[in-house]
């Protein structure tokens, strides 16, 4: 079984992600972020990727997606079952992926693929992004707008009833990773 976890940019799912890859039938679940897997495979990252046009990220994320759903149905690669004694693999999407078509329709399509989204107040993703954009110097390129904070609360709003749409179903951002891992490994087990 594949779950990926959907939801906005900074709402924890690599945390929450990993956590529940620990929780998992005592650790022997594997976690990937289809982020860095697409750095893995490009040699550039997905900021850099979406830089040279959001299609050129788009097309990315769906090729490591394609790539992923591929090696876990075949068992080989990196994603072979050794990798995950528990046969569980555990995957956090970036927030985008509502954007992205190809990548929606894999998704919808493939019986084996567990949806779960982490909801998270607009007001708290944008604090957890602004405060990003402190250490780092920039905000991300799709807020680069005469009002990052109104762009990013209309994608918001809009992303979240598509993330609601794909997903098996909703669990809010805990307090820590840890919590919502528990919440989401609940639902997932009563849902198998």
């Amino acid at each position: 079984m594949l779950v990926i976890i959907v939801g906005p940019k900074h709402s924890g799912k690599t945390s929450a992600g990993k956590a529940l890859a620990r929780l998992w039938a005592g650790g022997r679940a594997l976690f990937v972020d289809l982020d860095e897997l697409v750095e893995r495979r490009t040699g550039k990252s997905p900021r850099l990727l979406y830089r040279e046009g959001p299609e050129c990220f788009r097309q990315a994320e769906a090729a490591a997606l394609r790539a992923l759903l591929g090696e876990i149905s075949a068992g080989k690669g990196s994603f072979a079952p050794a990798a995950a004694p528990a046969g569980v693999f555990i995957a956090a999407a970036g927030g985008g992926i509502a954007d992205n078509r190809e990548a929606l329709a894999l998704l919808k399509k493939n019986g084996a693929v567990k949806t779960v989204y982490i909801e998270v107040p607009a007001e708290t993703a944008w604090e957890r992004i602004r405060e990003a954009a402190d250490r780092t110097g920039e905000l991300p390129p799709f807020l680069n707008t005469d009002n990052p904070r109104e762009t990013h609360r209309l994608l918001h709003e809009r992303r979240g009833k598509i993330y609601r749409e794909l997903a098996a179903f909703t669990v809010k951002a805990g307090d820590t990773p840890e919590e919502t891992a528990a919440e989401m490994l609940r639902r997932l087990t009563r849902c198998s």
